[in-house]
């Protein structure tokens, strides 16, 4: 065979390899390819959707956290606000009993020093009536002098 024979010959199997490649083998390919290719692109689209998604999460919980910071720092004054406004009651209460303690001790004081000056008169008068026995030696006698005896304890 001649060199031209040869390679007119390569040429048709080669011209039939192609032909065979390009209708049976190239779209299969090329079909793998393309879906490949969809699948990257489904792949970094849901990637950029995702991506979007956490941003909008993050700024959600962001807000959140916001709300729960102001809303935790809002019952944490109302807290110490209602502490503060029992602490004051507790001592006007306090106050108003320490009061009424100190009153009712010197409404009692008062009876008690109102009690020891009937008791003193009592004896002052006693020791007046006995006196007055002693000076005229002879016996006073209490229901006689009762009216005397009242007067000078009221005097007294």
């Amino acid at each position: 065979m001649s060199i031209t024979g040869t390679l007119i010959v390569q040429m048709i199997v080669f011209l039939i390899l192609v032909g065979f490649t390009m209708k049976f083998v190239w779209p299969p390919i090329a079909k793998a390819l393309d879906d490949r290719a969809q699948k990257i692109a489904d792949g970094l689209a849901a990637a950029d959707k995702a991506k979007a998604e956490l941003s909008a999460a993050n700024k959600r919980v962001e807000v959140e956290l916001g709300q729960a910071r102001n809303e935790s720092a809002q019952r944490l004054a109302d807290a110490e606000r209602r502490a503060q406004a029992i602490i004051e009651e507790a001592k006007s209460r306090a106050t108003e009993e320490g009061n009424k303690i100190v009153a009712a001790a010197k409404a009692e004081a008062d009876q008690q020093a109102v009690k020891a000056r009937e008791a003193l008169r009592e004896q002052v008068a006693v020791l007046a009536v006995k006196g007055a026995e002693q000076i005229l030696r002879k016996e006073v006698n209490a229901g006689v002098h009762a009216e005397l005896l009242s007067r000078l304890q009221t005097e007294l």
